[in-house]
């Protein structure tokens, strides 16, 4: 409770600002160590279709900004996360979040390649964690399957999902309760039945958790939950012509330290971007593909820790803030913000317009200075 009471005065304090300008000891709960030093922590977890042009019922509309440029949205027979035309291959369920590990011995993951969207904020020590909504695709294997904390279960609420992870920090549970989520916790007396675990691939007992979207959704029907509905902050266009497409090449987001520094390359031709973390290709460990990306999001907020004795952060979610969204090989600057965790993201340009993304998947990632972000 001392634990939970210091979290709400630090989160008091966080929401006093608004952003301007561009050896860890163990808990009964967690233990946390220095990333790659030791690489141990025991947390409460044990006991392609290609965007193209859109047919059928998909339509455009014109939104006319200040300037009389007229952009096409895209609206209809579409996923409302992706974009993507509804079809055999592309489904509109309700959105499912699963926690993902990327610590390095993590690497390289399962099932990032099938998101429609990822979050990527810092965790402990400088290390990262995925917050993947999947929608638009199934992913048969999703691992290694990590704990959550207070802040990815607050960007998990803006989607209205079914929220799934393998356990978190005796303090979280309370705070990621009153989110009123439909949650699946694989770490929970209930658990999560088609959860498993896997030895063979990591001999770290924490990342050997795996989850299936296709069994989360087995699994939300025995819990009652719907798997329709969600929502999204998304809206679509079609790509740029290739005689539009900028020249913005090189995106690199310092987000902590340098095992967990992020790049972004545009393929021109392809109008979407390649990803490298720590220098080398991001791989999908099932397919051996270099994962590619349709968008690229930055925002900026408060990241403040550690803020107790495991390691633990605190991550503005709400409010707003700068943001720089990136697609067809340029740059728009803009503002993200929304009210409350309950709400979804709203990513707007600098004239107050909503932002238009192309379809396909979108990489988001929250730092908390603009300095941090070079292009």
């Amino acid at each position: 409770m001392l634990f939970l009471s210091t979290l709400i005065l630090v989160f008091s304090f966080v929401l006093t600002f608004s952003l301007s300008g561009c050896g860890p000891a163990a808990s009964p709960e967690e233990e946390v160590t220095q990333e790659e030093s030791t690489q141990t922590e025991e947390i409460t977890e044990e006991s392609d279709d290609t965007p193209g042009e859109t047919a059928g019922e998909v339509t455009e509309e014109t939104e006319e900004t200040d300037s009389s440029v007229a952009i096409m949205e895209i609206t209809g027979n579409i996923n409302i996360l992706s974009g993507l035309e509804l079809s055999d291959s592309v489904q509109n369920s309700r959105p499912i979040i699963v926690m993902i590990g990327n610590s390095t011995a993590a690497r390289p993951q399962s099932g990032l390649i099938n998101a429609d969207i990822v979050f990527e904020v810092v965790d402990e020590y400088g290390i990262t964690r995925y917050v993947a909504v999947f929608s638009s695709y199934d992913s048969e294997i999703i691992a290694p399957a990590r704990s959550a904390r207070i802040y990815y279960a607050e960007i998990a609420r803006s989607f209205d999902p079914i929220y799934t992870f393998w356990g978190t920090y005796e303090g979280a549970y309370p705070v990621i309760n009153n989110l009123d989520m439909d949650i699946l916790d694989a770490n929970s007396a209930t658990g999560v039945p088609s959860a498993w675990r896997d030895y063979d691939r990591y001999d770290i007992g924490w990342l050997s958790g795996r989850l299936s979207t296709i069994g989360i959704k087995e699994d939300a029907i025995e819990h009652g939950y719907s798997l329709e509905g969600g929502q999204s902050p998304m809206k679509f266009k079609l790509d740029a012509v290739e005689s539009d497409r900028g020249s913005v090449k090189d995106i690199s987001i310092d987000i902590s330290i340098d095992d967990y520094l992020v790049d972004f390359v545009y393929d021109k031709k392809e109008n979407d971007y390649l990803k490298s973390v720590a220098g080398s290709p991001h791989i999908d460990f099932d397919s051996g593909e270099q994962l590619r990306v349709n968008n690229v999001v930055v925002l900026v907020t408060n990241v403040i820790g550690p803020i107790d004795e495991y390691g633990h952060m605190v991550v503005r979610t709400t409010q707003s803030g700068e943001a720089y969204f990136f697609m067809d090989g340029n740059v728009i600057e803009g503002t993200w913000g929304r009210t409350s965790a309950f709400d979804p993201f709203e990513f707007n340009d600098l004239k107050g317009d909503p932002v238009l993304f192309n379809r396909g998947s979108t990489w988001i990632l929250m730092v908390p200075s603009i300095d941090r972000l070079m292009y």
